[in-house]
C-alpha cells in the first residue's frame, strides 16, 4: 500500500508539472532600459545586466522550458522598438496602465508599487504639502513614466524637469537642479543607497497601488504562458525570495 501510495503521489507531482506550458527552449529577446536598480542594471565590474526583473524572468523561465536575453534600450524607444517586433518582450518596471493596455498585452502583476520623493538629505524635513505649496520648489523624474506624469498632476509641467534616465535626475537632485525627484518607492531605495548621505526618501506612498507587469505585443500567446510561470514561482516560494533579496532592508 505505501509503495502504491507513493506511486499516485509522482504521478499527481508529475501531472502538476506538466500542466505547466513548454515553450521548447525557445530564446527570448528582452527590451529592457537598463538604468533603473534594483529592477534592472548593468553590474560595472562585469558588464552583466543584473536585477529583480532579471532574476523574475529567469525564474519563470525554468518552469516553462524557455530562456531570455535582456538588451539595454532607452526608455524613450522601448515601446516603439517593441511595436516594431525588434523584442519579444519589454521587461523594465512597466506600469500596467490603461493606456498601455489598449496597445499592448501585460502579464498579471508581479509587483505592485508606490511612489515617493526623494530629496537631498539636508531637506529631509520637506512634506508634500511643502512642494505643493511652494511653487519655487522644483522635481525631476524620468520622461514618458507614469512618475512624469503623476508629477505633473500634483505640480503642473511648469514645475517639472524630465530627464532621458532615472540616473540624470537624480544627479540633478544631487546637483541641486531640482528639488525633489519623483520616482516608484523600490527604486527611489536604490538610488538612496547609491548615493548614501545625500539623498533620502521622506515622501512615501504618494499614490495607490500601481502594478508593474511584463508586456508583450497584442495577442502573443507567451502572455498565457509567463502568467502559468508566474504563478507557479509565487506557489513555490521563489517570488518570496527574490523580493527579499532586491528589497528587504537591512
Amino acid at each position: 500500500m505505501k509503495k502504491l501510495a507513493s506511486l499516485l503521489l509522482i504521478g499527481l507531482l508529475s501531472l502538476g508539472f506538466a500542466q505547466l506550458p513548454d515553450l521548447g527552449g525557445a530564446v527570448l529577446q528582452v527590451g529592457s532600459d537598463t538604468t533603473y536598480p534594483p529592477f534592472e542594471s548593468v553590474d560595472e565590474a562585469t558588464g552583466e545586466i543584473v536585477g529583480f526583473d532579471v532574476d523574475v524572468a529567469n525564474a519563470i523561465c525554468e518552469k516553462i522550458n524557455c530562456t531570455v536575453e535582456f538588451n539595454t534600450t532607452a526608455w524613450d524607444g522601448l515601446f516603439a522598438a517593441l511595436e516594431a517586433g525588434e523584442f519579444d518582450l519589454a521587461i523594465s518596471g512597466i506600469s500596467i496602465t490603461e493606456e498601455r493596455d489598449q496597445i499592448f498585452d501585460f502579464t498579471d502583476p508581479y509587483l505592485v508599487v508606490q511612489q515617493a520623493i526623494a530629496v537631498r538629505s539636508e531637506d529631509e524635513a520637506l512634506t508634500l504639502e511643502d512642494f505643493q505649496n511652494n511653487t519655487e520648489l522644483n522635481v525631476g523624474s524620468q520622461t514618458g513614466t507614469t512618475n512624469a506624469s503623476l508629477a505633473e498632476e500634483l505640480f503642473g509641467r511648469d514645475r517639472v524637469n524630465l530627464y532621458d534616465t532615472f540616473n540624470a535626475a537624480a544627479q540633478a537632485l544631487v546637483n541641486g537642479d531640482v528639488d525633489g525627484m519623483i520616482i516608484d518607492g523600490t527604486a527611489a531605495d536604490a538610488f538612496v543607497q547609491e548615493y548614501a548621505g545625500e539623498l533620502v526618501v521622506p515622501i512615501v506612498g504618494l499614490t495607490t497601488d500601481d502594478p508593474l507587469g511584463f508586456m508583450f505585443r497584442e495577442g502573443d500567446e507567451n502572455v498565457d504562458a509567463f502568467n502559468a510561470g508566474l504563478a507557479a514561482i509565487r506557489e513555490d516560494g521563489t517570488m518570496d525570495e527574490l523580493v527579499a533579496k532586491w528589497f528587504s532592508q537591512e
